[in-house]
């Protein structure tokens, strides 16, 4: 895979986790036709790659959930642990604005220089038909934590 794009933060040690934070993607010249439309948008998905993230062994494809051995155990797959088979991250980010081959988004959990994959809209669709989900199940740990 080639990255098309960066991200850029106000701050290179600003907390990744905090969702208020606006940042930028800055996409190759190149890729700033693919933008087109894109404004058009509330909100986007940014594929990017993990090369930040320390590599810690993967073997372990069980383990508790935020690291507390009083959570649950459970299978990578199941959480999202940035320590993965494949070191690839998804964030749902609102779309403030695009300044040609930039966007500024808000909610990227992304460290400053992260080397982006690719950009898809929200929501999805198929064959004229919206994919928003709003009926969901998740674990009761996960419900435990919004509470």
């Amino acid at each position: 895979m080639n990255p098309i794009g960066f991200v850029q933060r106000e701050k290179p040690d600003e907390d990744v986790k905090d969702r208020t934070i606006i940042s930028r993607v800055i996409l190759d010249a190149r890729f700033s036709e693919g933008l087109s439309g894109i404004d058009e948008f509330s909100h986007v998905y940014i594929i990017f790659w993990l090369d930040k993230v320390e590599r810690t062994d993967v073997a372990t494809l069980k383990r508790h959930v935020f690291g507390n051995p009083d959570m649950p155990l459970v299978g990578v797959f199941a959480t999202r642990s940035p320590t993965r088979p494949n070191p690839i991250g998804q964030t749902l980010v609102e779309l403030i604005r695009r300044e040609g081959n930039v966007l500024w988004v808000r909610g990227l959990d992304a460290y400053d220089g992260t080397a982006v994959l690719d950009i898809k809209p929200y929501p999805d669709w198929e064959r004229g038909k919206w994919t928003v989900v709003t009926k969901y199940r998740a674990p009761e740990w996960l419900r435990s934590i919004n509470r």
